[in-house]
């Protein structure tokens, strides 16, 4: 119905009309933007928004000469966009609340006295996750601040000792800035991806829409749009091996930072992904929590199928003996547990 009706509203005659727009490069452009818009604010009704924010955004650009600059210029916003407003986005998600100064003082001090440790310039607000799935993350921007959250999950199944090493991680990440940085470097492959979609499409649509003797470079603008999207893909795997280095750094400042925090850290991970394999086995969905999982301090897909903590040094040792393949984790945002767990043992004791 809103696909039938909506043209009426922006002025055309008839549908065939809007559908004529596809011959200009402007609309090719506009139909990307659309889509990232979309997918971002529409969800599950991504086909309906893409398809009127598509005529929307037509309507506004159809005057504009420097597509391309335009486009770039709309990807870069639109990722500051995000980085600036995602933590509203993530306490939204994720139920999270600040931290009690009553019930949770404790959990406050410990997070002040490791940031002055780590020499943080400004202490993160503390925030409590009201999820059933045990984790911690840190996150934030120039506009909230930084925060560093604990999950209630984790709350329970944690000792003093390893939230400590937990949160000297996250504290590491917030050291580091890594938030800033993975913003930036992930601006490069969206805009390959995206640009090299727009070739394509243009590329189709001069193509379908055009005589055969105007077609002109069509097929080179598809090559080049398939070029592009290929090196985005590639330029993905460099963000994703610079995501798993930046948890080996942050795992490092947490042994710096805490008194034995390597073996904190180790036994706390342990528990979260024995827990995590147990709520899985009960049939708790880990899956709809992993939209964010990149700022977990353990990915829920990695999960362990173990019972119990009777013996968590066990559980440590049986992980440290897996055998990991560079295909166990080039598609993964965190590194696997086995090369963590045996990373972190070259730094206990220090």
């Amino acid at each position: 119905i809103i696909s039938s009706k909506i043209y009426k509203i922006f002025g055309y005659s008839s549908f065939s009309e809007a559908g004529q727009a596809f011959e200009s490069f402007t609309i090719s452009t506009v139909s990307c933007l659309s889509e990232i818009i979309a997918y971002a604010f529409f969800g599950f009704k991504y086909f309906i928004g893409s398809f009127i924010i598509y005529i929307v955004l037509y309507r506004i650009f159809a005057h504009i000469k420097e597509h391309r600059r335009m486009f770039c210029l709309f990807i870069i916003i639109f990722n500051i966009l995000q980085w600036l407003f995602a933590p509203y986005i993530i306490d939204m998600m994720y139920k999270v609340r600040p931290a009690n100064e009553y019930r949770e003082s404790w959990l406050i001090d410990i997070v002040n006295r490791i940031a002055v440790a780590s020499g943080l310039k400004k202490t993160p607000r503390v925030m409590i996750a009201e999820i059933d799935v045990p984790n911690a993350f840190a996150y934030g921007s120039p506009i909230t601040g930084p925060k560093v959250a604990v999950t209630r999950r984790a709350l329970e199944i944690l000792n003093k000792e390893e939230l400590e090493a937990v949160i000297a991680h996250e504290l590491g990440h917030i050291k580091h800035k890594d938030m800033t940085v993975m913003m930036i470097i992930s601006i490069i492959p969206a805009i390959m991806y995206w640009l090299g979609i727009m070739l394509m499409r243009y590329g189709m649509f001069a193509s379908a829409f055009r005589s055969r003797d105007r077609e002109g470079g069509a097929p080179i603008l598809i090559l080049v749009g398939l070029g592009l999207a290929a090196l985005s893909f590639i330029f993905n795997l460099f963000v994703l091996w610079f995501s798993r280095m930046r948890e080996y750094y942050a795992d490092t400042h947490a042994a710096y930072s805490v008194n034995n925090g390597a073996l904190k850290l180790q036994r706390a991970l342990a528990k979260i992904l024995v827990d995590t394999g147990f709520l899985a086995r009960r049939g708790f969905r880990i899956d709809r929590y992993g939209t964010l999982k990149a700022i977990f301090i353990a990915d829920p897909d990695h999960r362990i199928m173990a019972r119990g903590y009777i013996n968590i040094d066990r559980v440590i040792a049986e992980i440290k003996s897996l055998k990991v393949s560079i295909w166990d984790e080039i598609f993964s945002t965190h590194p696997h547990p086995a090369k963590r767990f045996r990373f972190l043992d070259q730094l206990i004791g220090i």
